[in-house]
């Protein structure tokens, strides 16, 4: 009888670390879930508020004075600046809905929930990485300039603003990874069901 009541005990054991070890997945992919929220919500205001405005010389013919001209450097003037700041702020407000909805999937059975989160979480992960990268190429087309099509680098101009797209493109980065780091998750959860 000792010993039924002892293997009785053990499995009840078992069975607490399990539901604690689901609480604590859980807390964790809350916590992940908003910090990727916020560093979304920070990328696209850091990229969405950049402006930069210089005076540049600007030479017509070699035999004249430069003339000068006032610039202004603005994320929409590029459409991967554009298209770096809407995706990022798409992924902010997914973050906000995504982190709603596991709260409300916290007890429930149906994993037709969970399965819907880590395909938005999937599709979250491309449209960062694409935005990333697009933002990247011309970040980088600012710093070098590209000599082939004769288009300058306007960073040696603009350093304050390109600045800010670096810093832009590395807290976006730091995102997707969570995003990754939330789908790597709950594969390993539906690897450790079966």
């Amino acid at each position: 009888m000792e010993q039924i009541n002892r293997v009785v005990g053990d499995e009840e054991k078992e069975r607490d670390v399990g539901v604690e070890m689901k609480r604590k997945v859980r807390y964790t992919d809350l916590f992940i879930r908003l910090i990727a929220l916020i560093l979304s919500l920070a990328a696209a205001i850091i990229l969405g508020l950049d402006k930069q405005t210089k005076v540049v010389p600007i030479t017509l013919v070699s035999t004249l004075p430069p003339i000068k001209v006032l610039a202004t450097a603005k994320y929409h003037y590029l459409s991967a600046f554009t298209y770096f700041v809407v995706a990022n702020a798409i992924a902010c407000s997914y973050g906000a809905v995504s982190l709603v909805l596991t709260l409300a999937n916290k007890g429930s059975k149906n994993g037709g929930l969970a399965k819907a989160i880590i395909m938005l979480d999937l599709i979250m992960v491309a449209v960062l990485a694409s935005a990333i990268g697009a933002a990247a190429a011309v970040g980088h087309i600012g710093h070098q300039g590209n000599k082939h099509v004769r288009w300058n680098k306007v960073c040696n101009v603009f350093g304050r603003f390109c600045n800010q797209v670096i810093v832009a493109v590395g807290v976006s980065l730091l995102g997707l990874l969570l995003f990754i780091f939330l789908v790597m998750l709950a594969v390993l959860n539906v690897h450790k069901k079966h």
